[in-house]
Formats: C-alpha cells, structure tokens, sequence
C-alpha cells in the first residue's frame, strides 16, 4: 500500500511539474509573440509615417503611390533620407495624356518612370520657408537639384510657389510641409517633366 501511495503522489508531482513547466513555456511564448508583434507594429508604424507610408494614408496620391511602386522606388522613399518631395496629386496626374501614363506604368518603361519620378525629389528636407527663402535669396527664382539629376525652377506667384521643369511646364505648390519620418511632401497641382 505504501508503494502504491508514493507512486501515486510521485506521478501527480510529475503531472504537476510538467503542467508548471508548460504553463511557462506557454507564457515564454506569450511573452515571446507579445514581443514580436510589438516590435512589427514598432516597424510598422515606422514605415508609415516616411514618404511614402504618408502618401500611401492619402487617397490624393494613390495614382503616385502605384507609380512609386511600378517604378520600384518603394524602398528608396522609405528610407533614411531625408527627401524633399513634391508630389503630384491624382489631378496632376489626370492632365497627362492618359496613353503617355498609361505606357509609363508598364514594366518596359520602369526605366523612364523612375527617372520621371524622382525628377519630383529633391536631396534634403526643404520647408517651405526654405523654398522661399532661396528664392529670396537668389533673386526671385532657386535653383533645385533634384535626385535624378535635372532642375527645378522656383519661383513666387503672389504666395505660392511655383515649379518650371526642363520643358518650360509650370505646377503650382497647393499644399505644403506634410511631415515625414524622412522628410516633408509639398502637393503639386501639375506633374513636371525633365524634359
């Protein structure tokens, strides 16, 4: 009887244990997860409030965010930066020849619409007290560099700024200083061409 009753009490510590230790390792797990997604929301909300997680968040540059994406230049606006970006809204985008648009977002043409695209980016983060200081300071017109290489003409309308490209096309500035993570968007009413 004595044996039987410490094969009983051993086997209900064993149970015991085993029901403790996966008890913690349930929670191990738990914590683990818990850990886990923290860190993917942390991540998350990191990548929504660059460039292009801000443009993604606002219907008026969803014709943008897909031509970002075809073009491949995602991960580029998202990352360190900082950028400039003046951004079409799907109005500007509305005025290009719907062929012309329609052929830049094929796969053949990424090419030409990464470089059209980051004729909008400008290196650095320029407020828009910035943009019209050097405007100011250069005499009524700055000269923007912009990451594909080419120029933007900056200059003032009354109080709005105003972009001329390589081709003589003016886009006006409606909306400005939307912050970023890695830099600042400025809307533009009128999609600029290298040339």
């Amino acid at each position: 009887m004595r044996i039987y009753s410490k094969i009983l009490l051993a086997s209900a510590a064993t149970v015991s244990l085993a029901a403790c230790a996966q008890e913690a390792t349930d929670a191990s797990a738990e914590g683990t997860v818990e850990e886990g997604a923290a860190d993917a929301m942390a991540a998350d909300a990191d990548e929504a409030t660059t460039i292009v997680g801000v443009a993604q968040g606002n219907e008026n540059f969803s014709t943008l965010v897909t031509a970002v994406t075809t073009a491949d230049l995602g991960e580029t606006l998202s990352g360190e930066g900082p950028f400039t970006v003046f951004a079409p809204t799907n109005d500007a985008f509305s005025k290009v020849d719907p062929e012309t648009l329609s052929a830049l977002l094929t796969p053949e043409k990424k090419d030409d619409l990464a470089a059209l695209l980051t004729y909008h980016v400008v290196a650095g983060k320029l407020t828009a007290a910035d943009v019209a200081k050097a405007i100011t300071d250069g005499g009524g017109t700055a000269t923007l560099t912009t990451v594909q290489g080419g120029e933007l003409k900056a200059s003032m309308d009354g109080e709005n700024v105003v972009l001329e490209d390589a081709a003589g096309g003016k886009s006006t500035v409606t909306m400005v200083d939307v912050e970023a993570s890695n830099g600042v968007i400025h809307a533009i009413d009128t999609v600029v061409m290298p040339g």
